[in-house]
């Protein structure tokens, strides 16, 4: 999957790719919504990967944050980051690969 996008992907497409990463978990349940964006193919790869990279932040940044509570936070700031970043990628039109998270959303159907 890895890879560019073909000549079918939007800007639109790519602009709702970035802003489901950088505004993950809601803007991906927001695209999940819209009828006329969740069936496009490279919008529905990146919103599923975004959604499961945003519970997994939010999840794995606040048992990080407790157990490191001197960090205030900060784990969730870098994991954030790192979803920027493929969102950045996503909005260039590249496909993503999210180790792990990428195999799984293929394997439900969802991307």
């Amino acid at each position: 999957m890895a890879g560019q996008a073909g000549p079918e992907v939007t800007s639109d497409d790519k602009l709702w790719a970035l802003l489901a990463y950088v505004f993950t978990p809601l803007v991906p349940i927001i695209i999940l919504l819209m009828e006329d964006k969740k069936n496009r193919p490279f919008l529905k790869a990146h919103n599923a990967q975004a959604l499961v990279w945003g519970i997994v932040n939010i999840v794995g940044g606040t048992i990080l944050s407790t157990v490191l509570f001197f960090c205030i936070g900060l784990p969730s700031i870098l994991i954030w980051a790192v979803g920027v970043y493929w969102g950045f990628q996503a909005y260039n039109g590249k496909y993503v690969e999210i180790p792990l998270i990428t195999k799984f959303c293929k394997d439900q159907g969802w991307a």
